[in-house]
């Protein structure tokens, strides 16, 4: 069995990864600081043997280095080192400040990178973001693909566009180790995924969900006329990082979409989750509008699909009756 070391381990990436790991037989050391997220998220695995929690900050040396130390007493005892780093500042309210998303996306990612390839790590997986493409975010026949061309707005137009720039570094840095033999590895780019877990409901789907189940009613933003996205639940984007840590032939540096094809307008994502909660008729009241924000956000999942046999198992109808369930 494997021993996985989960950065941002309470996160909505990082809890299931950790769940799924386990689920696996496989052993799994997890932290975080709780920035947007709390111990709550793992309540099911606490007290388990195969996993490890500590509340560390991965931009605290003396944490980091207490974690290296206790990989070295025990990474012997397992098959491989998987190193899967989901620690990182994405919600929307701190996209607009370069320092904040610095910090942790960009200088954590890579000292957590450098860590493993200092303890010989058979994998590393870089959690990246569909953010890197911008306003070219859906194109015809079949959606953005990891090798079309990339086109951000520059600092003038979106000030957003650090936090995509910041995460499309890691992804130099993931291939640049890759490449020079220091490690195998890849990045993802989720696009809109949600979770049960979410602590706070910054992301659209709590919003709506918190927002009609306490008001009846939910305010969106004015882009939110037009705007159409894709939802993916946690446990198929968690279920496609396992599968690709488990394709040794994919970890090749490069990075992998993962979403749906399952796109939704957002007043009708509001409708559909009102009808989940018998609300018929929801108020919706529209306030101030997202600079440079894509009408649309749509990616090509063949090349993860054709390397894995991965794909989603659970429908937007489903995710959100599980969300709405885990409120009750």
């Amino acid at each position: 069995m494997d021993l996985y070391i989960v950065s941002g381990v309470t996160g909505m990436t990082g809890n299931e990864v950790a769940r799924q790991a386990v689920a696996k037989g496989h052993t799994v050391i997890g932290f975080d600081n709780f920035f947007a997220s709390s111990i709550d998220a793992v309540s099911d695995l606490m007290g388990n043997a195969n996993f490890i929690f500590h509340e560390y900050d991965l931009n605290s040396c003396k944490d980091m280095a207490a974690l290296e130390n206790e990989i070295k007493e025990i990474k012997s005892k397992f098959t491989r080192l998987v190193y899967v780093n989901c620690a990182a500042i994405v919600h929307t309210e701190h996209f607009y400040y370069v320092n904040r998303t610095f910090q942790t996306n960009v200088l954590g990612m890579k000292s957590f990178l450098d860590a493993a390839i200092r303890m010989n790590a058979d994998v590393y997986i870089n959690c990246s973001t569909s953010e890197v493409y911008s306003m070219c975010s859906w194109c015809k026949g079949g959606g953005v693909k990891e090798s079309d061309y990339l086109l951000l707005a520059n600092a003038e137009h979106s000030q957003r566009t650090s936090y995509a720039t910041g995460k499309l570094l890691t992804e130099f840095f993931m291939r640049e180790a890759v490449d020079e033999g220091k490690i195998k590895g890849c990045s993802i780019r989720f696009a809109n995924v949600y979770s049960k877990h979410e602590l706070y409901p910054k992301h659209i789907i709590p919003h709506i969900i918190n927002s009609l189940k306490e008001n009846g009613k939910v305010e969106l933003l004015e882009n939110s006329k037009v705007t159409r996205r894709t939802f993916l639940h946690n446990y198929d984007s968690c279920m496609a990082v396992l599968a690709l840590i488990e394709n040794e032939t994919a970890l090749d540096g490069s990075a992998y979409n993962v979403g749906t094809d399952e796109e939704i307008a957002i007043l009708n994502l509001v409708k559909l989750c009102a009808a989940k909660l018998g609300i018929k008729n929801p108020a919706i009241v529209f306030n101030g509008c997202r600079a440079a924000d894509p009408k649309r956000r749509l990616l090509n999942t063949q090349k993860l699909r054709t390397r894995t046999g991965w794909k989603p198992q659970i429908n937007l109808e489903k995710g959100i009756e599980m969300c709405i369930e885990a409120l009750k």
